[in-house]
């Protein structure tokens, strides 16, 4: 045999040894990336969370082990903080899933100005955080606020109301907010997974007699559960991360009334330059919304089988 015969498959070997390592080498920098803003973040907040830090005393920084985490099950509050975020993921994800849905099937159907509409229903979702927290500020205001207008010009009212420095509304108040920010997110996502249910369903269903509301439960509820799924998932994820609207609101007022688990680490952080108790705080938030992803999953892929 002669030596270029011998060399031929050592040749291809190195071939395809390079080749298989290309899409590795490809990826390299978004590995690089993400380890450096996202895990490196991480990991020093793990690492200040068993830390008695604060910024003006940086060389008193002691390590206290699990200090700070029995610090804040025995703050007041946290507890606080933690039934506002339930009250805030708990009743703004259903809200934002069941108007997407309606919007959704709405924009499902055939009429003229169709484009339009679906154009038009993304612009809560296009517009800046910030942006609509000062919008609807100025909606909520007690002297100058439109929505005062309106319910005192129905009778609904009889003087003004101050819907975000009274502890009692505050709260829904931003919920609100927020459940108009977020459905066309819901809507989008539904509305895709509507188109991808082929005609010939709905036809042979009512062919066979089925009414409105079951060919709705038997054939859209399974037809869009995948992205229903995926679009709950997600925006829960969002949703309880979301601090920017609440901090331009009110700031986490009045008193604690709007008070989250991430606004209190922000706030313990950045006011009270408390790094160590600030990424405490961030770390049980995020042990606890992992635990509720890692529930949810398992329960949405338990309804998928």
């Amino acid at each position: 045999m002669s030596s270029a015969a011998r060399t031929a498959p050592l040749g291809r070997r190195r071939t395809r040894e390079r080749v298989s390592a290309f899409p590795y080498l490809l990826l390299t920098p978004a590995v690089l990336v993400t380890l450096l803003i996202v895990f490196l973040p991480m990991a020093e907040a793990v690492y200040l969370s068993l830390h008695d830090y604060v910024v003006w005393r940086p060389a008193d920084r002691t390590f206290v082990w699990f200090g700070n985490f029995v610090a804040a099950l025995q703050d007041e509050v946290f507890w606080i903080s933690f039934a506002n975020t339930l009250l805030w993921i708990g009743i703004t994800i259903p809200a934002q899933a069941l108007l997407g849905l309606l919007t959704a099937i709405l924009l499902n159907r055939d009429f003229f100005w169709r484009p339009v509409a679906r154009a038009l229903i993304i612009i809560p979702w296009a517009l800046p955080s910030v942006v609509i927290a000062l919008m609807w500020r100025w909606i909520y205001d007690a002297n100058y606020g439109v929505l005062n207008d309106i319910l005192f010009r129905l009778g609904i009212l009889q003087s003004s109301f101050p819907w975000l420095a009274d502890p009692d509304t505050a709260l829904y108040a931003i919920i609100l907010t927020l459940t108009w920010q977020g459905f066309p997110f819901f809507a989008v996502m539904i509305l895709a997974g509507l188109q991808s249910i082929p005609r010939s369903y709905y036809e042979a269903a009512a062919i066979d007699g089925a009414s409105t509301w079951q060919q709705f439960r038997n054939i859209t509820l399974p037809g869009i559960a995948g992205v229903l799924g995926t679009a709950i998932l997600l925006r829960t994820i969002w949703v309880a991360n979301s601090i920017d609207v609440i901090y331009v609101m009110t700031g986490g007022g009045p008193g604690y009334a709007t008070h989250t688990l991430p606004l209190y680490a922000f706030i313990e952080a950045r006011s009270s330059l408390n790094f160590g108790y600030g990424s405490a705080l961030a770390v049980i938030f995020t042990l606890m919304l992992t635990g509720l992803v890692l529930v949810y999953l398992s329960r949405i892929n338990r309804t998928l089988d």
